[in-house]
């Protein structure tokens, strides 16, 4: 038995007053927070340590901060910790930098709460979802938890769009599948730039570019917010620049909705089907960066999306996801007979002819070499 940790993400409708309970919650978690490393950094500054700044030594000077919930207060203490254990630690990567203040234009709005044992301070109800100091918010319930789930925590979340949701955490047992695989029942996929990927049979994964196909939308819209009042760094924002971003900021979660879905019916279509997957462990943050020339194309197909999407949905079923080294020559090998191609290092060379006989395209060349090279990896395992 293994203890799984499994959120569901609910679309709430609150109501004029639980939207302003929301809104304190928000602001409150941030200041707290702020001012927790605000006092951290002067005491290192002061006296070359850390104090032990919590949430309640700032209830007195602040009042306001007892209408909300504690527990988000609390939760905002242990991000704070959890930011410097990884700045600090010895495994961090480049990326887990110092520490840094939450902005009210930039931050995400969201807070998190905890289903104290014991209690039943959030529930979920037919029609609403019971949440500490605002009771029932209504939503759209689209997905009844497993009887044998227990409910730990809830992260409230408003979008920039002005929508609101519940992402609802809860654990429970379950026993590891022992599937058996069929090494036969495989799959190699190439990422490509114009179609998500190309797998070995020379399928390609999808033909949309979401972004592209809304770009002269999402333009018009930004071109009109630009010339409203309030477009400028230190000017006034006015209610019609609020209101048209809202429309600019909407347009934007559609395409991120569009791609997201499209990319979980290819997940998991891929994970039903196949038990072996073999890809490349590319960098896709390096590649989307403008010396490749095609950084537009790489963030709107979502392959860095898509593959933890396949990963885990391939470890629920007890199948396997086989990275491959990204500096495997997956294209410049002929799959047939091995030879080594240098001139396929040129992207513009998008078909592959060997010595001997072999007429193929690059991306599913590339494919069938990744799943070779995949199948082997899996046999020294």
């Amino acid at each position: 038995m293994s203890v799984v940790n499994r959120a569901i993400k609910y679309r709430l409708y609150p109501t004029e007053e639980q939207k302003v309970f929301f809104a304190k919650t928000f602001g409150c978690v941030r200041k707290v927070y702020n001012m927790m490393l605000s006092d951290q950094i002067k005491s290192y500054q002061d006296t070359g340590g850390f104090c032990k700044a919590t949430p309640a030594m700032y209830k007195e000077r602040y009042p306001f901060l007892k209408e909300v919930d504690s527990l988000a207060l609390a939760n905002a203490w242990i991000n704070l910790q959890a930011a410097f254990s990884n700045f600090f630690g010895r495994t961090r990567k480049k990326k887990n930098g110092f520490p840094k203040f939450k902005s009210f234009k930039r931050s995400k709005r969201a807070y998190t709460t905890n289903n104290q044992r014991g209690r039943s301070d959030i529930a979920i109800l037919k029609g609403s979802i019971k949440l500490p100091k605002v009771k029932s918010v209504k939503a759209e319930i689209h997905r009844v938890p497993d009887e044998n789930w227990v409910l730990k925590s809830a992260t409230i979340s408003q979008d920039r769009d002005g929508k609101y949701y519940a992402s609802v955490l809860f654990t429970f047992e379950e026993e590891k599948l022992t599937y058996k695989i069929d090494a036969k029942n495989a799959i190699g996929l190439d990422y490509a730039s114009d179609g998500l990927y190309v797998d070995n049979n020379g399928n390609i994964g999808t033909n949309h570019k979401y972004y592209r196909e809304s770009h002269e939308k999402l333009a018009r819209a930004q071109r009109r917010l630009s010339r409203m009042k309030g477009s400028k760094k230190h000017e006034k924002k006015s209610s019609n620049y609020r209101k048209q971003l809202r429309k600019v900021n909407k347009i934007h979660r559609h395409i991120a909705n569009q791609r997201k879905d499209n990319l979980h019916k290819l997940s998991t279509e891929i994970a039903n089907r196949y038990d072996v997957v073999c890809v490349e462990d590319l960098n896709m943050k390096a590649m989307s960066n403008k010396g490749f020339g095609n950084g537009k194309a790489t963030l709107d197909n979502g392959f860095g999306m898509f593959l933890p999407m396949l990963e885990y949905k391939l470890n629920e079923r007890g199948k396997y996801l086989i990275k491959v080294d990204k500096w495997y020559p997956s294209s410049q090998l002929c799959h047939a007979c091995g030879t080594l191609h240098p001139e396929m290092k040129d992207l513009k060379v998008r078909t592959m002819r060997c010595d001997c006989g072999l007429v193929i395209g690059r991306d599913q060349n590339a494919a069938i070499n990744i799943l070779n090279e995949g199948l082997r990896i899996l046999a020294t395992k």
